[in-house]
């Protein structure tokens, strides 16, 4: 349901949008033609005792009704990383295709502003509730991706922020997009929750080929085997998976 909210608090340059409406995950799944994860992965995800997995949304969620395709990766991205990720989002903005991230430093922001820059659309799945922007720094990108775009949060206003709250984060974004690329991530790092979610619930795996032929890395291996996932050599790699 579409409500308006108290007036928000501005947090270091941020002020939390005004608008926002609530939806269970199980229904923006089904509504969206995407399947939704088993009972034990809406455990992982639901309130102690609670039936549904309540999600919250600023902007246009009809942007779900579009291909979705999460960008994600290291917050310490390289330049060389920062080249493959902006013409990653670009193109796939080009496309009509939306680009989804996680509101992060890194890998991340430059997804979502290669998507805008491309005139494209964007959606950010963050870890924290709407009324708080983290980093600090992203504060004016979130604010207008929830004024042009979509920002949705598993998180409610007023909901403490732990560390945990990201690999929530992560698996809710998994669930909603079609495909998730990631661009760099180290043998230790968060992005590969969401590769272990992608696996778990049927939606495509891409690893860029640099990071695929890392001889430094480990964890590209474990994943390879499965026949969802895919080494991505071209943006056209993912539209022929998607059809």
């Amino acid at each position: 349901m579409d409500k308006p909210v108290k007036t928000p608090k501005r947090r270091n340059g941020y002020v939390g949008p005004t608008r926002s409406f609530t939806d269970t995950l199980q229904n923006l799944l089904q509504k969206y033609g995407r399947s939704g994860g088993g009972d034990g992965q809406f455990d992982l995800l639901r309130s102690y005792g609670a039936k549904d997995v309540f999600v919250y949304c600023a902007g246009d969620i009809r942007f779900l009704a579009s291909k979705v395709v999460s960008i994600v990766g290291t917050r310490e991205i390289s330049e060389a990383g920062i080249k493959r990720a902006n013409r990653l989002s670009r193109e796939l903005a080009e496309m009509g295709v939306v680009v989804m991230s996680g509101l992060a430093k890194g890998v991340d922001s430059v997804a979502h502003l290669g998507a805008i820059n491309a005139g494209g659309k964007t959606a950010a799945v963050i870890g924290t509730p709407l009324d708080r922007a983290y980093p600090a720094e992203n504060a004016q990108l979130q604010m207008d991706i929830y004024n042009h775009h979509l920002l949705i949060s598993p998180f409610g206003v007023g909901e403490e922020v732990y560390r945990s709250n990201f690999p929530t984060r992560n698996r809710v974004m998994a669930l909603l997009s079609d495909a998730t690329v990631i661009v760099e991530a180290s043998d230790t790092s968060g992005t590969l929750h969401q590769a272990v979610e992608c696996q778990k619930n049927g939606r495509w795996l891409f690893i860029m080929k640099s990071v695929a032929e890392d001889p430094k890395l480990s964890w590209p291996a474990k994943f390879l085997n499965h026949p969802r996932t895919r080494v991505l050599e071209s943006t056209s790699d993912i539209v022929e998976a998607l059809r």
